[in-house]
């Protein structure tokens, strides 16, 4: 069915097994099985499933798609989308609530370039490691003996990485005595 707008539009009844090409907008409501080429738009609305591999300018998914999509612009899957596949675009838009599960490709970023306009090393572009700086004194409180003081901490160094933690693996006791 074709509307006055240039969308073709793939009815809740309707099954298209094979394959599929065309020069406009596509909305399914029904089901798409094989393969699926646009030059324009493809929308799946919730009643939509597209079990297919999907090569087109823009797709908005808030029906079910099972198979990889690649898209020259954009891809958006909705609230109410379900995907399964890899998605290669530029530009990706996952809604809170929608599901997804594979890989993204958004292009290659050139990272030597970007490097080299900025003048850069690979060491300088690297963040800087923060350096551990000895407490500030306090005067002890009234019953306390004076403490040896610690030595100042020394910097970390930048070739030594932080070694990982796993949250929750650092505890602490802590002792408190009172006198009677």
């Amino acid at each position: 069915m074709a509307t006055t707008d240039g969308t073709t539009i793939i009815g809740e009844s309707i099954l298209i097994s094979g394959s599929l090409a065309g020069d406009e907008d596509l909305t399914v409501r029904g089901r798409v099985e094989g393969t699926l080429t646009l030059t324009r738009t493809l929308v799946v609305e919730p009643t939509g499933m597209v079990k297919a591999e999907v090569q087109v300018k823009n797709c908005i998914i808030a029906g079910i798609v099972v198979g990889n999509v690649t898209a020259s612009e954009s891809v958006e899957i909705t609230r109410e989308g379900r995907m399964v596949g890899d998605i290669a675009a530029p530009r990706v838009i996952i809604v809170d609530g929608a599901s997804f599960r594979g890989r993204i490709d958004m292009g290659e970023v050139d990272v030597g370039s970007e490097r080299r306009l900025q003048g850069a090393s690979p060491r300088a572009a690297a963040p800087a490691r923060p350096t551990l700086r000895p407490a500030p004194a306090r005067a002890p409180q009234r019953g306390e003996a004076k403490k040896a003081e610690a030595p100042a901490a020394q910097p970390v160094r930048p070739s030594a990485p932080p070694a990982p933690v796993a949250m929750g693996s650092v505890k602490r006791k802590v002792i408190v005595k009172t006198k009677k």
